[in-house]
C-alpha cells in the first residue's frame, strides 16, 4: 500500500515522497480573518486537517503551517479594490488589529469544535513585513520584479513558467487583463508585490519604495519559506486559489530562489449550497456558528468526510439531516461497545481476537492511500460496525480483549484519523470542546415514539403473517444496535450490551 496524491500541477496521482525522508512540511492558505468562518473553511480546512493526520499515523514528522492573512487582501483578488479587513474594520468602526482579534480567535474557536488539530505554526501576516520586504528586494535584484509610483510589481515576462499551474498561457492572461489598464505596470499581467499606501489608509508599513502594504501573493511566498525551507513537500488550499494566488506564489518563490517552490499541490473542491455556488452575493452565505446552532459540529465534520475532497459538496438541510443519522448509527455501536466492555469480567476465553479486524483495516488504509478518500474510508467504519453489532446481538461469549481490539480499531481510524470518534477515557466529557453527538443520554420521548410505531407496525404484519418483512425490520434494528424482545403480549426495545 502506497500513499498517492492528485497534483494539481502535474493533473495526475503520484506516489508521495517528500524531499526529507520522514519529514513533511506542509503549508495550507489560511482565513482572511474579517468575518466569522463559513462552511466553505469547514471543507478546506477538515480536509487538510485529516490529511496531516493520516501522514502522522503514518509515521512522519509533519510540520503543518497555516498562516492567518490580516492585511493586504483585496476585495477583488487582485491589485485592485479595497484591502477587505480594512473595509470590514471601518464599516465596524474598529481598528483593523481590533477587527482581526475578533475574527481569529472566531476562526480557532470554530475549528477546534470541528475537531481539526491546531497548526504547528499559525503566522501572520503583519508579524513578517521585513521577510516580505526582503523578499521583493531579492526579485528586483534579480531583475524579476521593478518599483512604479511607490508600488512593486512581478514580471510575468520574465518568468517563463508563469501559468503552469493554472494552465493559463500569456495571451490569456493578457486578454483578461485587458479589462482594466494600470498605468504603472509594464504588462497588465503583472503582479503587485507591494503596493503604495495612498493618503488615509490606516495599514501601512516603511519600505524603500515609500509606505505601502504587502500583496496577499506574497505574504504566503515569504512565511512559508521562512518556516518550511525553499521547497515545500505539500501547498494545499481552494481550487479558487489556483489563479491568481497560487500561480503568483509559484512565480516569485522560483524566481527568487531558482529552486522548485513545492513538489506537491493539492486542492480542495468548492461548496455549493442546494446546487448553487454559495456567496454572500446571492444571500446563501453560511457561517459555522449559524450551522452549529442546529448541527453538532462532529455532525458537519462528518458530513464533509463523507464527500472526497476534491468533489464539490453541496449543503443542505436535508443532507445535513442525513450525516446526523449516519453518524448515529456509528456512535450508537461504539456506545453499546463501550458498554459490553464496561460489563464483561476478564475471565479466560479462546476468543481472543476478533479475526476480521484486519481486513477492514486494511481496507480503510487502501481507501486513504488513494488520494485520501474519507467517503470509502467512511464506509468502511459502517461495514464494520455491521459486523459488531452482529456479534454483541449474537450472544456469543466475548472476551474483553476481543472487545478492547475492537475499539482500539475505532479509536485509530475513526478517532485518530478521521476525528469523529473521542476516546473512551473522554466519553462523559468533552472532548476538543465535542461531546459524542448521539447515544450517551436516556431514551428520549422521541424515541420512543418512533420504536412504538416501528414495532406496531411489525405486530401487524406478524399478524398477517408477512414474516419475510417482519424479519426484515428486526435485523435492521439489529444492524444498528437496536434489540427487539418478543413476549406473549407485547413486544420491547432495548440497546444491544
Amino acid at each position: 500500500m502506497t500513499l498517492k496524491f492528485y497534483n494539481s500541477l502535474t493533473k495526475k496521482k503520484e506516489v508521495f515522497t517528500p524531499v526529507h525522508e520522514g519529514l513533511v512540511n506542509m503549508y495550507v492558505c489560511g482565513p482572511t480573518v474579517y468575518d466569522h468562518p463559513h462552511i466553505g473553511h469547514a471543507k478546506s480546512y477538515v480536509s487538510f486537517d485529516v490529511i496531516v493526520r493520516y501522514l502522522r499515523y503514518l509515521g512522519y514528522k509533519v510540520r503543518y503551517v497555516q498562516n492567518i492573512t490580516d492585511v493586504g487582501h483585496l476585495t477583488d483578488n487582485a491589485d485592485t479594490g479595497e484591502d477587505k479587513i480594512l473595509k470590514r474594520a471601518q464599516r465596524e468602526r474598529l481598528q483593523p488589529a481590533e477587527l482581526v482579534e475578533i475574527y481569529t480567535r472566531s476562526y480557532f474557536d470554530d475549528m477546534d469544535a470541528l475537531n481539526n488539530v491546531r497548526p504547528d505554526i499559525s503566522p501572520r501576516a503583519t508579524a513578517h513585513i521585513p521577510e516580505q520586504i526582503e523578499l521583493v528586494e531579492k526579485l528586483i535584484e534579480k531583475e524579476y520584479a521593478y518599483a512604479s509610483n511607490g508600488s512593486v510589481y512581478f514580471d510575468v515576462n520574465k518568468f517563463k513558467e508563469y501559468g503552469k499551474l493554472s494552465g493559463r498561457i500569456q495571451d490569456d492572461l493578457e486578454a483578461g487583463a485587458r479589462i482594466e489598464i494600470n498605468p504603472e505596470k509594464r504588462n497588465p499581467a503583472d503582479f503587485a508585490l507591494w503596493k503604495k499606501a495612498e493618503p488615509g489608509h490606516i495599514m501601512r508599513w516603511k519600505s524603500p519604495w515609500g509606505e505601502g502594504f504587502p500583496g496577499w501573493h506574497l505574504e504566503c511566498s515569504a512565511m512559508s519559506m521562512k518556516y518550511l525551507g525553499q521547497t515545500l513537500d505539500i501547498h494545499g488550499g481552494g481550487l479558487e486559489n489556483i489563479f491568481p494566488h497560487h500561480e503568483c506564489e509559484i512565480a516569485q518563490s522560483e524566481a527568487a530562489n531558482r529552486a522548485p517552490f513545492v513538489k506537491y499541490w493539492i486542492h480542495n473542491n468548492m461548496v455549493t449550497v442546494n446546487g448553487q455556488k454559495m456567496g454572500k452575493s446571492l444571500g446563501n452565505f453560511i457561517t459555522l456558528k449559524d450551522a452549529f446552532k442546529k448541527y453538532n459540529p462532529l455532525t458537519v465534520r462528518f458530513f464533509i468526510l463523507n464527500t472526497h475532497y476534491r468533489s464539490p459538496l453541496d449543503f443542505s438541510n436535508e443532507a445535513l439531516d442525513a450525516a446526523d443519522k449516519g453518524l448515529e448509527r456509528l456512535h450508537n455501536t461504539i456506545k453499546n461497545l463501550w458498554e459490553r466492555i464496561d460489563s464483561v469480567k476478564d475471565a479466560p476465553s479462546s476468543d481472543t481476537a476478533y479475526e476480521r479486524l484486519e481486513h477492514f483495516k486494511k481496507a480503510f488504509i487502501e481507501a486513504m492511500d488513494e488520494d485520501i478518500n474519507t467517503s470509502s474510508a467512511v464506509a468502511v467504519l459502517f461495514d464494520l460496525s455491521k459486523e459488531v453489532n452482529t456479534l454483541l446481538n449474537s450472544g456469543r461469549e466475548i472476551s474483553k480483549k476481543c472487545l478492547e481490539d475492537i475499539n482500539a480499531l475505532y479509536q485509530q481510524l475513526g478517532g485518530d484519523i478521521l476525528g469523529i470518534i473521542p476516546k473512551r477515557s473522554d466519553r462523559s466529557a468533552k472532548t476538543s470542546g465535542i461531546m459524542l453527538t448521539h447515544g450517551w443520554q436516556a431514551q428520549d420521548s422521541i424515541t420512543d415514539e418512533i420504536m412504538k410505531v416501528l414495532i406496531d407496525i411489525r405486530n401487524e404484519l406478524r399478524k398477517a403473517k408477512q414474516w419475510q418483512l417482519s424479519d426484515f425490520i428486526r435485523n435492521k434494528l439489529s444492524e444498528i444496535g437496536i434489540v427487539l424482545d418478543d413476549k406473549p403480549d407485547s413486544t420491547t426495545w432495548k440497546r444491544a450490551k
